[in-house]
């Protein structure tokens, strides 16, 4: 981190954004971070357009434009270091991301994810939970590494599974929670607040937490 100015953030989506948006609408607005770029392998995707209405700048990588993922992501790396980002946020991207990307941009790099992980991880994370019958799922925001949601984990906060409202009334309050939890981690991380603990790299430490 350049400690110079706002923390330089670039977000990666492949659909509607409302994480993006709440990005937008919280630490971008406030100053404490700087959106500068947003990427996505969706022409049409609407968080572009949020985006794009914000006055960040966007690019899209189509998977089938380039030879394999590495390509794909060679590319994204080189666009976002032209920015100069600091740090990757990933919201609702659903494209897995190579190695070399990650490498590139180690401990730099954040997912929301829909569950209280190491439970759930994957696709369809809520549906999972439901399937399984269990009383409590959540939200996590972690670190991205080479696996499926396997990063050390920096922030969670559950959400009950009742069994007695609709899945869109779950759906809403699991999105209210990652609107929320989100932008929060990203803006610890901005304040310098974050780390990973060297005697433990699975263990993310938060300075007056």
């Amino acid at each position: 981190m350049s400690g110079e100015g706002p923390l330089r953030v670039a977000v990666l989506a492949s659909g509607n954004g409302s994480n993006l948006q709440a990005l937008i609408d919280g630490p971008h607005e406030r100053g404490t971070i700087e959106l500068v770029g947003v990427a996505s392998d969706k022409p049409g995707a609407t968080a572009l357009e949020r985006a794009g209405r914000a006055g960040v700048a966007t690019s899209v990588f189509p998977r089938d434009d380039y030879a394999d993922r590495t390509a794909r992501d060679l590319a994204i790396a080189a666009w976002l270091e032209g920015l100069g980002v600091e740090l990757v946020v990933l919201a609702g991207y659903m494209q897995l991301l190579s190695g070399e990307f990650i490498r590139s941009f180690s401990n730099r790099i954040v997912n929301v994810h829909p569950a209280l992980l190491p439970s759930f991880a994957g696709l369809d994370a809520v549906g999972q939970a439901v399937a399984h019958g269990v009383r409590v799922t959540g939200v996590t925001v972690h670190f991205v590494d080479e696996g499926v949601d396997t990063g050390p984990i920096l922030l969670q906060e559950a959400v009950e599974l009742t069994y007695t409202r609709p899945m869109e009334a779950v759906m809403d309050e699991i999105h209210a929670v990652e609107h929320r939890l989100l932008p929060h981690a990203v803006e610890l991380i901005a304040a310098g607040r974050v780390s990973i603990d060297p005697e433990n790299p699975r263990l993310v430490r938060i300075e007056g937490a």
